[in-house]
């Protein structure tokens, strides 16, 4: 069992006691480099006392900015071994955010990857009062920079590392005075409802939730981990930097965002966790590739997924495979299922984890049936991870079954469902509150319950079902209830849509929907069928478009009761884009910013309008602003609908 003490006394035990083991491996212009823990102890001692010298002092705030590389890692586990508490910043952040978050946390010192990075800590350097320095990794493109204020990294190492030479027994007496109680990030929510708020997470709370994954999934020492979702989500924390070390495991850094795919197939992982949009993605990749093959291969195709579904799908569910798919299934398994595993790097994979947000379990069965073994892991970034699909048969539906606390965190994990149907948490190492913002800590806490927001049910086997966030349910006029996420996570699985936003509340007869399509699966359908276009904004209101994804709400419509059927639909005449804070850096939705945003195509949504104009302030890649102007097309879902079906006059709606 885990011991309870800090992430860097941990490092400390593993680089100490496991010198050689292979802790990390990143490939850098073109091969794989490997780290041992003694590799990584050495670096990380260097660079926190090379802090040290530069006068960050325990307690203060270090943020950090990049990539998800070796030295965004060691930053961390250096800032926390003198005691730090550190933010981890979404590397796409805008100047604007990257300010509010330092002056937020007071941050003392920004360790940046490069030279766009920097450029944005320069931007705020003279409005975060409490920031000294700025120190970087990556050199490319920094040879002109002078600043007093600006560092290298590699130069805090050597400073570190003459320290260290001159007293030799400094970093250990600092770690040592760290404890579990302690301080170690501030992990700022999404802010899809407001400005983020910083998350206190304790070592003790790291160090829980790295034992309660690992007691669930039983994960192998030694076991191949791809890190790619940022240190920003509070997951990756316990996942690619806390069971990093506790565990161990073998983390592997890609070469760069672009490069995952093909990092993937290298190394094949045995472990690897993503945010539902990047396993809507993969689905949706495999489905455009098959739109693309010819006739044949898709035949082949369909019929190898069937019998992936019949046998692992059936054994996921409990039910029984026929006789005929079980004889089927080596054959399909060695025409379709694994050569699709191998094109995905996930041959080696024995836990595929889903966090994050809601997905559809259609996704889930998608990727089961091929051969990989995905799972739903259940949390929140203020209480921690909570429930995880664990065993071999597992209700795709629910969250799954309820980890279990370290025993030296706290008491276990209780939950109970509110009058208003809200699940409350208490147990673990608990929430320790908003940084710097008690008022909010109280509104979450209710005699000693967390507060999730989370509206749930009960599956027949009494494991929870996940519904919707309490403050995203709507009602419609009529007094019909809907979950909108319930119905965006069906609709995400087709592979033309990338985002959805369904709308409708108590002023509302029905629900419509406002469609971002997948520019690069539609341009290909599209340039299959000769269908001519020549910018987002033209392919996205081209009637064939239209229509296909009709097709796909009308399927999802099939599943859902008739008040909670999607009625009238548009698309988005561009990419939703987090820097216009049309998207939280999660990539979800920020409702209310768009529902404003697009006031005029939603009122013509309800008013029975067939298009409308529309004048969309953008920011160019370059920080130049400018306006969209385009016809937007509205259409219904249903030939027969019109709003006169309704129970109330068309200007009562409008």
């Amino acid at each position: 069992m885990l011991v309870m003490q800090t992430v860097p006394q941990l490092l400390l035990d593993r680089g100490t006691g496991q010198a050689s083991t292979l802790s990390q491996r990143h490939k850098k212009r073109g091969y794989w480099r490997e780290y041992t823990f003694g590799d990584v102890l050495e670096r990380v001692r260097a660079l926190a006392l090379g802090l040290h010298a530069m006068g960050v002092m325990r307690g203060e705030t270090v943020g950090i900015i990049g990539e998800n590389e070796p030295e965004n890692f060691w930053s961390e586990l250096a800032a926390l071994s003198l005691g730090c508490k550190v933010i981890s910043l979404y590397p796409d952040l805008t100047a604007d955010e990257i300010d509010y978050q330092l002056n937020d946390s007071q941050a003392v010192c920004l360790i940046a990857q490069d030279q766009e990075q920097v450029d944005k800590g320069l931007a705020v350097l003279g409005t975060v009062p409490t920031l000294r320095e700025i120190v970087y990794w990556d050199r490319t493109g920094m040879w002109s920079y002078r600043q007093e204020n600006l560092t290298t990294l590699e130069s805090l190492i050597d400073t570190g590392r003459a320290s260290h030479a001159a007293e030799p027994t400094l970093y250990e007496r600092i770690v040592a005075e760290g404890t579990p109680d302690d301080v170690a990030i501030l992990s700022y929510t999404s802010g899809t409802t407001g400005r983020p708020k910083g998350v206190i997470v304790t070592h003790k709370g790291l160090i829980d939730n790295a034992h309660r994954v690992i007691e669930a999934t039983k994960v192998r020492p030694g076991a191949d981990y791809l890190t790619y979702i940022a240190p920003a989500w509070i997951t990756e924390q316990i996942v690619g930097i806390t069971m990093g070390l506790a565990a161990p495991m073998v983390i592997n850094f890609p070469e760069s965002p672009e490069e995952v795919l093909s990092n993937l197939r290298e190394i094949a992982v045995e472990m690897m966790v993503f945010a539902p949009r990047q396993w809507e993605s993969l689905a949706a990749t495999i489905q455009a590739r098959m739109l693309d093959a010819g006739r044949f291969r898709r035949r082949v195709y369909e019929w190898g997924i069937a019998i992936g579904h019949k046998v692992n799908v059936g054994r996921l569910e409990g039910k029984p495979a026929p006789l005929s798919a079980r004889l089927a299934y080596p054959l399909a398994d060695m025409l379709v299922l694994k050569p699709l595993r191998d094109k995905l790097g996930l041959t080696r994979l024995k836990l595929a984890v889903c966090g994050g947000a809601t997905m559809a379990p259609d996704v889930f069965r998608l990727f089961h049936a091929i051969g990989v073994p995905l799972r739903n892991i259940y949390g929140a970034t203020e209480i921690g991870l909570l429930s995880l699909h664990q065993g071999e048969r597992y209700d795709l539906e629910t969250v799954g079954r309820w980890l279990t606390p370290h025993p030296d965190a706290g008491p276990p994990l209780e939950w109970k469902v509110s009058e208003a149907g809200e699940l409350m948490i208490r147990g673990g190492s608990f929430f320790q509150g908003y940084h710097g913002k008690p008022d909010k800590t109280d509104e979450r806490l209710a005699d000693g319950w967390y507060l999730t927001g989370d509206a749930v049910s009960t599956s027949q086997s009494g494991e929870l079902v996940f519904l919707e966030r309490i403050s995203d349910l709507k009602r419609l006029r009529t007094g019909d209830s809907f979950p909108p996420q319930y119905i965006e996570t069906r609709l995400r699985f087709s592979p033309f849509i990338k985002d959805i936003l369904t709308l409708g509340d108590e002023s509302r007869d029905f629900i419509t929907a406002l469609i971002n399509i997948d520019m690069e699966v539609v341009s290909r359908w599209a340039e299959d069928r000769n269908i001519a276009y020549s910018t987002f904004t033209d392919l996205s209101q081209k009637p064939e478009v239209a229509a296909l994804i009709r097709d796909d709400i009308r399927r999802v419509n099939s599943f859902l009761p008739e008040h909670a059927r999607v009625r009238r639909f548009a698309n988005f005449p561009k990419e939703l884009d987090p820097d216009e804070g049309e998207l939280t850096r999660t990539r979800k939705l920020r409702r209310e910013f768009l529902t404003e945003r697009y006031d005029a195509l939603v009122t013509d949504l309800y008013a029975g309008s067939d298009t409308t104009a529309l004048e969309i302030p953008i920011t160019y890649q370059d920080g130049r602003r400018g306006t969209l102007s385009a016809i937007v097309r509205i259409h219904d879902v249903d030939d027969g609908f019109t709003l006169a079906t309704t129970s109330h006059p068309k200007k009562a709606i409008a």
